[in-house]
C-alpha cells in the first residue's frame, strides 16, 4: 500500500484535503544534484542506465514534500526502440540524422516487439519503487503519436513544424501509417510499465497546439485516444495536450483519468469545458517561478481556489525551466502542501 496516495485519490475525484502536487520535468536541470550527474553522463546514457534514471528521478523526493515522482526518462525513447536513431545534441537537442519523410521509410520502422528494447526503463522502474519504499505513487509516461511524428519527421526541434505538418498533408498514408505504428508500440510500451509497477501514465502532447482543431482530431487526438482506450483499464491515464485548450470537451468523453491544462486558458474556462466532471491538472507558467517566493506562494493559492480543491492536482502548465532557483521551486511545492480551505 502507499502510503501517500494523495494523487491517486485525486485522479479518483475523491474528497481531499488538499491536492496533491508534483511538477512536470522535476526530476531534471534545475537541480545541482541533476547537474552534477549531468557533467558526468551523457543524456540518454542516463535514461538507459537503470540506476542513473533511478537515481535522478527521486533526488527531488529527497529535497521536497512531493506528492508523486515521475520517471526520469524521456518520450524519445520509444522511436529509438523503433529503429528511428535519435541523439541528443549539444546547444540543439533532439536529433536525427535521416529524418522520416517516405512511405518507405515508414514501412521499415519496426513495431513488433520494439517495446522488449525498451528492459531499462522497466529495470529503472524497478529500482526507482524500491528506493520510494512505497511512500508516494510513480508514474510513467510516453510523447503523443503525433508530437513523435513531429520529431521523426522533422528531424529535430522546431518552432513550428512545417516540415511534419506538410508530411501529414501531402503523404497522409504515410502519417498515418507512422501515427499507427507509433500508437501500437506505445500501448505495449506503457502497459509494460504498469506491469512494472507504476500507478499512472501520463500522455505528453507537446506539440498538439501546432494542429488546428480539426487537424487535432484528425492527427492526434484519436491516436491518444486508442491508447488511453487500451490503457484504462489497467491504470490511471492522464493526457496533457499544450495549447489544445479547444479539445478538452472532446477529452473529457474519453476514460481519461485526468486533463492536463497549460497557462493559456483560466481555471474557469477549464472546468466549464470540462463541465466540472474530471479531474484537472496544471496550470501555473513555468517562468512564473522567476517571481519571489511571495510572490508565488499568493499565486499558487489563488489558483487552487479557482480550480477548487478537489479534483485538482497542482502542477506547472508545462516542464519546470532550467534556471529556476530551487528556493522558489520549493515555495510552489510548499505552497500547495500548506493550502488550507
Amino acid at each position: 500500500m502507499i502510503k501517500n496516495d494523495l494523487y491517486l485519490r485525486a485522479l479518483r475525484g475523491e474528497t481531499v484535503e488538499r491536492p496533491p502536487v508534483w511538477m512536470m520535468r522535476q526530476a531534471g536541470r534545475y537541480l545541482p544534484e541533476f547537474i552534477a550527474l549531468r557533467d558526468q553522463y551523457d543524456f540518454f546514457t542516463r535514461c538507459q542506465t537503470p540506476e542513473l534514471a533511478a537515481e535522478i528521478t527521486v533526488q527531488p523526493i529527497r529535497r521536497f514534500p512531493l506528492d508523486a515522482a515521475i520517471l526520469f526518462s524521456d518520450i524519445l525513447v520509444v522511436p529509438q526502440a523503433m529503429g528511428i536513431d535519435f541523439k541528443m545534441k549539444e546547444s540543439v537537442g533532439p536529433w536525427l540524422d535521416t529524418p522520416i519523410r517516405t512511405l518507405e521509410q515508414v514501412e521499415n520502422l519496426q513495431v513488433s516487439g520494439a517495446e522488449e528494447n525498451l528492459k531499462y526503463v522497466y529495470d529503472a522502474i524497478e529500482i526507482t519503487l524500491q528506493k520510494l519504499e512505497n511512500e508516494i505513487p510513480l508514474i510513467g509516461f510516453a510523447g503523443s503519436p503525433w508530437t513523435l511524428l513531429c520529431y521523426a519527421v522533422e528531424g529535430k526541434g522546431s518552432k513550428s513544424f512545417d516540415i511534419a505538418k506538410s508530411f501529414c498533408f501531402t503523404q497522409p498514408e504515410a502519417a498515418h501509417l507512422l501515427l499507427q505504428k507509433i500508437t501500437d508500440v506505445t500501448i505495449a510500451y506503457l502497459k509494460r510499465k504498469v506491469k512494472s509497477g507504476v500507478s499512472a501514465v501520463q500522455i505528453f502532447d507537446s506539440w498538439g497546439g501546432m494542429l488546428s482543431p480539426e487537424d487535432y482530431q484528425e492527427f492526434s487526438w484519436k491516436y491518444i485516444n486508442q491508447i488511453v482506450e487500451a490503457l484504462a483499464p489497467e491504470t490511471h491515464v492522464v493526457v496533457f495536450a499544450k495549447g489544445c485548450w479547444y479539445a478538452l470537451e472532446e477529452m473529457t468523453k474519453s476514460k481519461v483519468s485526468a486533463l492536463g491544462v497549460d497557462w493559456t486558458i483560466t481555471p474557469e474556462l477549464a472546468r466549464k469545458f470540462t463541465n466540472n466532471s474530471i479531474t484537472l491538472q496544471g496550470n501555473f507558467d513555468p517562468a512564473r517561478l522567476h517571481s519571489s517566493p511571495e510572490v508565488i506562494r499568493k499565486m499558487v493559492h489563488e489558483m487552487i481556489d479557482r480550480f477548487g480543491k478537489d479534483k485538482y492536482i497542482a502542477n506547472l502548465g508545462h516542464g519546470i525551466l532550467p534556471n529556476i532557483p530551487v528556493e522558489n521551486a520549493e515555495a510552489f511545492i510548499r505552497a500547495v502542501v500548506e493550502y488550507k480551505n
